[in-house]
């Protein structure tokens, strides 16, 4: 019998429209995620990151969602919003493009995985792993044959939820995904190859 609670088991994923603008708003609540991020931390230039409010970050976050741009998944649990996944093709996210250790690995198209937040009554309870699975499944419906993870590896196993925002390289592995390439001692590119 599963030790997991009854909410968990039978999750419910969905990419977010403009139609659950509410329930991400909900998720992230008045901090808008980790400090008041609002999920744009890979979507705008790091100077302009930095002079942002978190209104505006909002803000700019809606404007994606309600321009029909998909830009990740939520997870439910019995209708209510648990969890968030940031999943999209890789040029919806700027600052990877920019990024020294995270550059491209090849010309090969890819989906990026980003960014989670999970609601702190769900936390480590396996609800990454879930997450991605469902990341995967969402692109691959949208035509990606290369899911890619940025996760970190933490050297300590108390690490703050809030460092553990791209993930972490064990939930990634038990999700299938492989490590492809390391500039960063802490900082891996997975893949997730699907077929073609």
């Amino acid at each position: 019998m599963s030790t997991q609670p009854a909410s968990l088991l039978n999750l419910e994923f969905q990419p977010v429209t403009s139609a659950r603008w509410q329930d991400l708003e909900t998720l992230f609540g008045k901090n808008g995620a980790y400090g008041n991020c609002w999920c744009m931390w890979w979507r705008m230039p790091r100077s302009e990151f930095d002079k942002q409010s978190g209104e505006v970050k909002k803000q700019e976050l809606n404007t994606i969602v309600t321009s029909d741009e998909i830009p990740g998944i939520l997870a439910y649990a019995d209708g209510l919003p648990v969890a968030w996944c940031s999943v999209a093709p890789r040029e919806a996210f700027p600052v990877l493009e920019r990024s020294r250790t995270l550059k491209r690995v090849d010309d090969e198209p890819v989906w990026s995985i980003v960014c989670f937040f999970v609601a702190k009554p769900f936390r480590r309870q396996g609800l990454m792993v879930r997450l991605l699975q469902a990341a995967v499944e969402y692109a691959k419906e949208n035509g990606a044959h290369i899911v890619e993870g940025y996760p970190i590896e933490p050297k300590h196993a108390n690490l703050p939820d809030v460092s553990s925002f791209t993930g972490i390289t064990s939930a990634f592995a038990q999700a299938g995904f492989v490590e492809v390439l390391r500039r960063s001692e802490k900082r891996p590119i997975l893949r997730y190859f699907l077929e073609k």
